[in-house]
């Protein structure tokens, strides 16, 4: 393959090898430019009907983008967000495209989203390589870091954002103060701070991300784990656990946080149909849930691919590698069928999918 070449995908199934061809070629559609007035990025990936950028959208984006071997520029998402950084550090959730102001809503006043820049800066190295752009985005990546620390963290340890903040519309969590999947995401930041500081041997500051990844691991594991119930919980302001299982509760596997107990205990439930492993994995509310709805219903029980994405590569931390292909390609079936019709690829490619075969 050429230095330039766009990557191709040999496997057994063609369905699936021309839908990953057609998804690419739609991304081709979605890319922008950025203007004197919103200062963003000369070329950036966005939804073409959308009027702001959403950082956790962008973070995501990233992952998929990686793989156009420089064709498409994965980095260009994430620095328009570091280009609006504020001095105490904070990078709001959402921009606008007509002026680059902040989108803040009432529920959410800090703008706040999950803090997936550091795992996303990981990842696009070990894909594309560039040590010198980890020099370059450490400090914003550390302001940004701090900046949750000092607005986010209480007392106890753990972190207490809105409800808007955790990108799961519809779910049952509203009493949700400390949530399950904010705590472990803060905790995944510290790792590949931690991380990164490696790649640039910088020993001092992979020590402190350590330590914070270390602190937020233990509370997370004595305060939020059930061991009647084999799963983490959110927790309410009193710091009671909420009984409600959600698939926030899989993120601690990909930020390593269960030990190899719990974590096969967790993984238990993702085979399991009266909770998770329905014949489309991975519901966003377990099935055994009274809220549970069949056609999804956003957080009621829908599957989100950045829900599916995230277990699998939290199953591959633990070395169930066969189970992950096995998820994954049932989900890849699904979205195939919502994509192709008799017509040919005439369908849609969707933010949720339905839990249960119709």
């Amino acid at each position: 393959m050429g230095r330039r070449e766009f990557p191709k995908v040999h496997f057994y199934d063609h369905d699936l090898t021309d839908m990953y061809d057609f998804t690419f070629n739609r991304i081709r559609e979605s890319w922008k430019k950025g203007t004197e007035e919103n200062g963003f990025q000369s070329r950036y990936f966005n939804v073409p009907t959308a009027d702001r950028i959403n950082q956790f959208e962008a973070c995501l984006s990233t992952f998929f983008l990686v793989y156009s071997n420089r064709t498409f520029p994965a980095h260009a998402l994430l620095d328009n967000f570091y280009g609006k950084q504020e001095p105490n550090g904070a990078i709001r959730g959402e921009y606008s495209e007509k002026n680059g102001l902040p989108v803040i809503h009432k529920a959410n006043p800090e703008g706040v989203q999950p803090p997936l820049f550091a795992w996303a800066e990981y990842n696009i190295y070990h894909k594309v390589g560039m040590k010198k752009r980890i020099k370059e985005i450490m400090p914003a990546l550390s302001a940004y870091f701090f900046w949750l620390e000092k607005t986010f963290r209480r007392d106890n340890g753990l972190y207490a954002v809105p409800y808007e903040a955790l990108m799961m519309p519809n779910s049952p969590r509203k009493e949700a103060f400390y949530p399950i999947d904010f705590n472990t995401q803060q905790a995944i930041n510290a790792l590949y701070m931690s991380a990164l500081a490696d790649i640039l041997n910088d020993k001092e500051s992979s020590y402190k991300y350590k330590k914070a990844y270390f602190s937020l691991k233990t509370r997370i594991n004595s305060l939020m784990w059930s061991e009647k119930d084999r799963i983490y919980y959110d927790l309410d302001k009193k710091g009671a656990q909420i009984k409600v299982k959600t698939a926030a509760s899989f993120w601690p596997l990909l930020a390593e946080i269960p030990n190899e107990v719990k974590a096969e205990a967790l993984i238990q439930h993702l085979s399991d149909p009266r909770t998770f492993g329905l014949d489309h994995p991975f519901p966003s509310l377990a099935a055994s849930e009274e809220a549970f709805d069949p056609r999804g219903y956003g957080g009621r029980g829908s599957v989100y691919p950045f829900v599916t994405y995230m277990i699998i590569k939290g199953l591959e931390k633990y070395g169930k590698f066969e189970f992950a292909r096995e998820c994954a390609i049932k989900h890849l079936y699904y979205v195939l069928e919502a994509l192709h019709t008799e017509e040919g690829y005439t369908g849609n490619l969707f933010e949720a999918y339905s839990p249960v075969q119709e």
